[in-house]
């Protein structure tokens, strides 16, 4: 994930004031230091970094220890606010007309992930902000893009509306346009055409549809992986189309995340959505305040219950809680429980939104943490239904059919077992029930 080795950095550096009853100018000039080489070795833009340096010890200087915090927590709390302020401060939404459709313009370079990114937003504001979207393939040039989100708008109830590559784009969306208000949708993504450079022929194609059509929204598809360039593209689109957001992808790689910092006070161009996965659901609306807790190390325990309430079944954990508790909790019942902890992703990612467990999170990104899950899926699938109700009964041949239907060995049963009957335990022990 972006910003990854600059929280490790971040981290480091607030040890030089970890326990200190007051803030020096020594430890004071070793925790900035350590900053400042942590934000450039991210990729953060020079001048960003010299203003944000000077800002914080502005912050600092005469500032009384209070009886409420200790210099740590002061110093917490100023870099949170200006790494706050570097990003954009309030959340940046998408602007819907009260009546009428909303129009948005999607455009960027080719290889950003742009088409995709556009069915993401689709699916997204289709499913939680009770939008009805219609997407406009407006991307003549690549027959493939269209093909594509022919293929992503049927995967995701979504229609797609083109008039094929033959068609100029701006009667493409011309007639998009006059479809989507004849059939009820309130919002229409535009797909436009990106090039492997920006050019004079992108640029005013670019120009003439935002003339014609006067879009409520303009985004821009930008790379994480580019690095400060972020902020070139960024400025180059802006300064003919005013873009109104930035959809950064490839939030999921080893980006060091120094053009995201740097964009919003550079060009004034808010980030409004990350994609952190390939999968079609792999996309999250921008919260400055929530990535900034992130990047200091402080989890973001919102955004994690806001993916539990939407991907768990509540029904289902509710039901598995119950059975543990009052020990008629088996294998069956844990098996169901993996696969929905499953939906949230890899587990060191659920660390990583836990308050002071992001270092824990690298631990377990260096184990094969999903390969024992599956490891310990295929065993539970290799027993029959009675065994996952009492594992108890298992005997010698019945752990040898089981270690080779699932590919493993009888001691990797034995430990699942052994680990469920503790677990089933201790939990009954909880309950006030014996077993």
């Amino acid at each position: 994930m972006a910003f990854e080795s600059l929280s490790s950095r971040l981290t480091a550096a607030f040890k030089h004031i970890a326990g200190k009853d007051q803030l020096t100018e020594k430890n004071m000039d070793s925790m900035l230091k350590e900053i400042r080489i942590a934000l450039l070795e991210a990729d953060v833009n020079y001048g960003v970094v010299k203003n944000f340096i000077n800002t914080i010890k502005e912050e600092m200087v005469g500032i009384q220890v209070s009886q409420a915090l200790n210099p740590d927590q002061q110093v917490y709390k100023v870099v949170n606010n200006e790494i706050v302020k570097l990003l954009g401060e309030a959340q940046a939404e998408l602007s819907y007309k009260q009546s009428g459709i909303t129009t948005v313009m999607v455009v960027g370079l080719q290889g950003t992930g742009k088409t995709t990114s556009v069915a993401k937003i689709a699916k997204l504001i289709s499913e939680k902000q009770n939008r009805k979207p219609m997407i406009i393939a407006a991307d003549i040039i690549r027959p493939a893009a269209i093909e594509q989100l022919q293929t992503l708008g049927k995967q995701i109830n979504i229609e797609v509306f083109t008039k094929g590559v033959n068609t100029p784009v701006v009667e493409t969306v011309k007639e998009g346009l006059v479809y989507a208000q004849k059939n009820g949708y309130d919002t229409v993504l535009i797909d436009t055409a990106g090039r492997l450079h920006i050019d004079e022929e992108l640029m005013d194609e670019l120009n003439t549809l935002k003339q014609q059509f006067k879009p409520d929204e303009i985004l821009l598809t930008v790379d994480a992986m580019t690095g400060q360039d972020i902020v070139n593209v960024a400025k180059s689109f802006d300064d003919l189309l005013k873009v109104t957001g930035l959809i950064v992808t490839k939030f999921d790689g080893d980006a060091r995340g120094g053009g995201v910092l740097s964009v919003r006070s550079i060009t004034d161009v808010p980030v409004k959505f990350v994609g952190t996965g390939e999968k079609i659901d792999d996309i999250d609306v921008f919260y400055p305040d929530r990535m900034a807790s992130r990047i200091l190390g402080m989890g973001d325990l919102q955004t994690l219950i806001e993916k539990a309430e939407a991907e768990l079944d509540e029904a289902e954990m509710e039901k598995a809680a119950q059975r543990l508790m009052s020990g008629k909790f088996n294998l069956e019942d844990m098996l169901t429980q993996m696969r929905q902890m499953k939906k949230l992703g890899p587990l060191s990612g659920l660390m990583k939104m836990l308050p002071g467990m992001n270092q824990y999170s690298e631990m377990l990104d260096n184990t094969d943490t999903e390969g024992a899950m599956k490891r310990t899926e295929a065993i539970i699938l290799s027993m029959t239904p009675s065994e996952r109700q009492d594992p108890s009964r298992l005997r010698s041949s019945h752990k040898n059919r089981i270690a080779k239907g699932s590919g493993t060995s009888v001691q990797e049963v034995n430990k699942l077992i052994n680990n469920f009957e503790r677990m089933k335990k201790l939990m009954g022990q909880m309950g006030g029930f014996r077993f």
